[in-house]
């Protein structure tokens, strides 16, 4: 299975929350997360977050990142994205994600996710 390419990923949270990026898979394990969300005509075009990933064993791929979700159109959510996944087929990861917050004592958010692979 090959990592490197272009990802879109949807994020499902506990508590309803979506969320939906896109993720770039280059070589050496870097790469980058933009986030795709309509709130953010609010806050103008959102910039990409440097990103690492790493293929294991088994079909099975981890990657994360910083990220910057919006709050309303008051304020953001910046923390990190730990993505834990495995290869279902060559285009499609799905795994385990969680969002840990940088600023505040708040507990991470838990969820799943579903990366698919964007066909040029």
């Amino acid at each position: 299975m090959n990592m490197i390419g272009t990802w879109n990923v949807e994020i499902m949270f506990g508590n309803a929350d979506h969320r939906s990026l896109r993720f770039d898979a280059q070589a050496a394990g870097k790469g980058s997360f933009l986030l795709l969300d309509p709130r953010l005509k609010v806050w103008g075009p959102a910039k990409p977050a440097e990103t690492k990933w790493t293929q294991g064993g088994g079909n099975s791929v981890t990657f994360s990142g910083a990220v910057e979700f919006p709050l309303g159109n008051v304020g953001r959510d910046a923390g990190t994205l730990e993505f834990k996944g495995k290869f279902e087929t060559p285009s499609l990861i799905t795994g385990e994600v969680e969002f840990s917050p940088l600023v505040g004592d708040r507990p991470s958010k838990h969820g799943t996710f579903k990366a698919t692979r964007v066909t040029q």
